[in-house]
């Protein structure tokens, strides 16, 4: 099996890639001129804020970027392209020859490129409606080579591209839209404009068994561009796959080749890298670290800040306690103190985390029961709730519940809870 993807991603600009309209949320054909109408006459103005973030987006997938990059005209006719033809890239893109990890492998990028998104389709029963509002939104396509050979391979992949966007500076709250190639045998099979991951691994689990299908009943694999059907989970043909040649690309002759030397970007933050080295000679695995700050900024600038002033597992689980209690960012000086009151043995719940964040002092005591006297306290709370031994189970993890609440209800220390709970539902199992 071989899959590839060409991922669609809208850059961080406050205006349109050729024309000056706001991006902002609006009434629909409210944000609109002639150039993203696609009006005849009409010439685009390239945004050079779009090429900076692009460029950016390259040098982190480790592209190979030339001095110089043009337009091609990609023509085709659908109703969200007035003019017949979307303005792309193919030899001049900003960057080529690139890649990106996952684990151990590397996927190969054949080329990120510039492009306008056309405008919104709304189907309302049997009418079509457009919304301009979209046309031409500043998107960067990144295409990779059909190196990903699995479903967790997928999942890996969009993960760390999502992590490297983040740090760019791209909004990832937007849905990333992708076109799904895969092979089963010798034919590619294109599923066009997949949103979000759960619909890319269904899309993907369904292409893959029906392909498969098809090669065992010895019938022969269209070569075609397919969608996926969110609601039956399905895809579904749409089209016999087009050639490059009948796009009929042709040089965009009212944009220059523009010099994108000495163009400034953002310099790339890999996740991965940085977990492994937070991680030696801690008592943490890159992988905790990694999964806690992939999508975080905060933490991993704190993380970094306080490693070998503290444990690395206290400074964790300060950072997650805080964030399970609050929505804002937290500070270097409140971590510090939750740091300092688990080192202590303290397990701290939310009013805990609530008066170090507004800077009161916090003193915890528990109550000193011995070990009969918890399973006591425990079986009593298990008679009182029969439904919760059915429930751990099905779910191991309902154990944590069980320690939270006794603990809170008689002030015990939730270790002690758990070390007891641990035996008595041992029995139970």
């Amino acid at each position: 099996m071989k899959i590839g993807l060409e991922v669609h991603v809208a850059l961080p600009t406050k205006s349109k890639l050729f024309c000056p309209c706001s991006l902002d949320d609006a009434e629909p054909n409210t944000n609109i001129c002639p150039i993203c109408m696609g009006f005849p006459g009409s010439k685009p103005m390239l945004n050079e804020a779009a090429v900076e973030s692009a460029l950016s987006i390259a040098n982190a997938l480790h592209c190979r970027i030339n001095n110089s990059m043009s337009f091609v005209r990609k023509v085709y006719f659908y109703p969200d392209l007035p003019k017949c033809y979307q303005i792309t890239q193919m030899d001049g893109a900003i960057g080529s020859g690139g890649y990106l990890d996952i684990d151990e492998k590397k996927v190969m990028i054949r080329r990120v490129q510039v492009e306008e998104d056309p405008a919104q389709i709304v189907r309302e029963g049997l009418l079509t409606l457009l919304d301009f509002n979209r046309s031409g939104t500043p998107l960067v396509e990144i295409v990779t080579e059909p190196d990903i050979a699995s479903e967790e391979e997928l999942r890996a992949f969009i993960a760390n591209l999502r992590s490297i966007l983040y740090y760019i500076g791209v909004d990832i709250n937007k849905e990333i839209k992708a076109d799904l190639n895969v092979s089963c045998a010798e034919t590619r099979v294109e599923v066009k404009n997949v949103t979000g991951i759960k619909s890319l691994i269904a899309a993907l689990r369904y292409e893959v068994a029906r392909q498969n299908a098809l090669v065992k009943a010895g019938k022969e694999i269209a070569r075609e561009t397919r969608g996926y059907n969110e609601k039956k989970r399905i895809t579904e043909s749409l089209r016999e796959k087009e050639t490059e040649d009948e796009y009929g690309y042709m040089y965009e002759p009212d944009l220059t080749v523009f010099n994108i030397s000495g163009m400034r970007y953002v310099p790339p933050v890999y996740v991965s890298k940085i977990a492994e080295e937070l991680a030696k000679g801690s008592d943490m695995s890159p992988k905790t670290i990694k999964e806690m700050t992939m999508l975080d900024r905060n933490s991993l600038e704190l993380i970094t800040k306080l490693k070998g002033k503290y444990k690395m597992r206290s400074i964790i689980h300060a950072i997650q306690r805080y964030k399970k209690y609050n929505e804002d960012e937290p500070r270097q000086d409140t971590i510090e103190k939750m740091i300092s009151l688990i080192d202590a043995g303290k397990l701290l719940a939310g009013d805990a985390v609530h008066a170090i964040k507004a800077g009161r002092s916090v003193s915890i005591e528990y109550a000193r029961l011995n070990g009969p006297e918890i399973d006591r306290v425990i079986l009593e709370f298990l008679k009182a709730n029969p439904h919760v031994l059915s429930e751990y189970k099905k779910r191991s993890k309902t154990a944590n519940l069980i320690i939270d609440k006794i603990a809170k209800a008689h002030g015990l220390h939730p270790k002690e809870v758990a070390e007891r709970l641990a035996l008595i539902l041992k029995r139970h199992k």
